[in-house]
């Protein structure tokens, strides 16, 4: 059985779209982070997100633990042409395509970037290699809001809107474990 321990970075206090663009994590309160650190297993591997947010947030719960190579497949989202804009905007320029993307996702994507199969198919190719590479072992893993939500459905087996309206909170730890005979989900948008 392999644990996989994803926790989403710390916030950023963004209010737009963040997906592929770079902005980095605020980790000023730093009891959360004592208590995150705290919570997770001591002798877990560690990986996270190429981008800063993720790095930033693993390099603080990182001490003592083993990192592993940062990961792009591993990123948020790519809202493409929505990056950086806020959703009123994306409406506004996009309605039945942004209407979609929240109400019907799977197949939907924001113009130049990704759906959220695009994601689940390229973060469960990473959980299915440290599955494969580290059996048995604990792996934290820092991530986004939705490489954590797609994996989550995965788990689950529910579709993605079903799956969407899960909430996924900053510095947050959402529990997956892989056996034979599938997942078991010990726990979802745990904060210590």
């Amino acid at each position: 059985m392999t644990t996989f321990h994803l926790v989403r970075h710390g916030p950023t206090h963004e209010k737009a779209f963040v997906g592929w663009r770079d902005v980095p994590a605020d980790l000023s309160d730093t009891a959360a982070i004592a208590r995150l650190n705290a919570g997770l297993p001591r002798t877990a591997l560690l990986i996270s997100s190429d981008l800063s947010r993720a790095i930033q947030t693993a390099d603080a719960i990182g001490a003592g633990r083993i990192r592993l190579p940062h990961d792009r497949n591993l990123r948020e989202f790519d809202f493409g042409d929505w990056d950086g804009r806020i959703f009123s905007q994306a409406a506004e320029s996009h309605p039945e395509l942004s209407r979609s993307f929240w109400e019907t996702p799977g197949d939907v994507a924001a113009p130049n970037g990704e759906s959220w199969h695009d994601v689940a198919i390229r973060t469960a190719r990473v959980l299915d290699r440290l599955h494969e590479d580290h059996t048995g072992a604990d792996i934290i893993v820092v991530g986004h809001f939705g490489m954590i939500l797609t994996q989550l459905g995965r788990a689950r087996g529910h579709d993605p809107a079903r799956t969407l309206g899960q909430k996924i909170d900053n510095l947050s730890v959402t529990t997956l474990r892989r056996h034979d005979r599938g997942w078991d989900i010990p726990r979802i948008n745990h904060v210590f």
